[in-house]
């Protein structure tokens, strides 16, 4: 993804630190319940189109679980496409290129998925029309976002410390800024392009800090709207923003965050997935 404002895409070994190990657990469990228009699994051997892939996560479940006959991950930061063609065996490949003009031919795909990059699109109507242009008819579009609004609870907890001691913040919030990730937001951008059949519901995957470092420290990595807002602090209200993250996890640790007898902090992250059948 390119930058906006403080979303900040250049570094794919960063990014893996502070989203990835997340985001490979949501992509397996929306790659294993991805549906067809007969309601069946996605089969093997499919042509499979990756909008947004980043560092690669769901492309990789792609090539893992459903054996594609190919599969492309097309992003706009060559940064994480360098990291993907790392990380992302054959038959994956990669290539640049925007969102809202794929490189791909009109009808030639199966199934055109995206993962936790459609939010960050400008006109998130225009990529799932793109979308809808690449896939056959009878193909399959589907996509999941993180819920920033209440089911991610670290960034719920960073923001809201961040909105305390720096109120000039409120702009940046992921929960104020991206109003496309709730279901009924998803499910009338789907609508809107066409999409039969369309089916929203949510995606729940267990997240476990070792402890507050191993939850601060990706912060400082740079990489997304959080990380980015962070580097781009002075280092004293950085040193208030931790402080402030660190009392609210505290206060919550007395009250209803799971505390593990090691010490991690086990959470649960929420992502809402939307699927849809082109007509035709």
């Amino acid at each position: 993804m390119a930058e906006q404002g403080h979303d900040v895409w250049a570094a794919g070994d960063a990014y893996e630190r502070y989203m990835g190990r997340w985001s490979r657990l949501v992509a397996r469990a929306f790659t294993g319940r991805l549906r067809g228009g007969d309601g069946l699994p996605c089969g093997h051997g499919l042509r499979w189109l990756d909008v947004g892939c980043g560092t690669g996560a769901l492309t990789g479940r792609v090539v893992e679980l459903r054996r594609p006959r190919a599969v492309l991950g097309v992003d706009r930061s060559a940064a994480f496409v360098a990291t993907a063609r790392r990380l992302v065996p054959g038959p994956a490949s990669f290539a640049v290129a925007d969102a809202l003009a794929l490189p791909v031919r009109g009808g030639s795909r199966d199934v055109v998925v995206s993962g936790l990059a459609l939010n960050f699109l400008p006109s998130p109507a225009a990529g799932v029309a793109e979308a809808v242009r690449v896939v056959r008819p009878g193909g399959v579009v589907a996509a999941y976002v993180w819920d920033y609004a209440g089911g991610m609870g670290f960034l719920r907890r960073f923001w809201d410390a961040a909105l305390r001691v720096d109120p000039a913040a409120g702009g940046l919030d992921e929960g104020r800024r991206f109003p496309v990730c709730r279901p009924d937001a998803l499910r009338a951008l789907w609508e809107g392009a066409g999409l039969t059949g369309v089916a929203v519901a949510p995606i729940e995957v267990p997240a476990v800090f070792a402890g507050f470092a191993d939850l601060w420290e990706p912060f400082l990595t740079g990489q997304g709207p959080a990380p980015g807002y962070v580097a781009a602090l002075d280092p004293p209200l950085r040193e208030r923003l931790r402080e402030a993250l660190r009392a609210d996890l505290r206060a919550d640790l007395r009250a209803d965050l799971p505390v593990r007898p090691d010490g991690s902090i086990a959470l649960c992250l929420r992502a809402w997935a939307v699927q849809g059948v082109r007509s035709g």
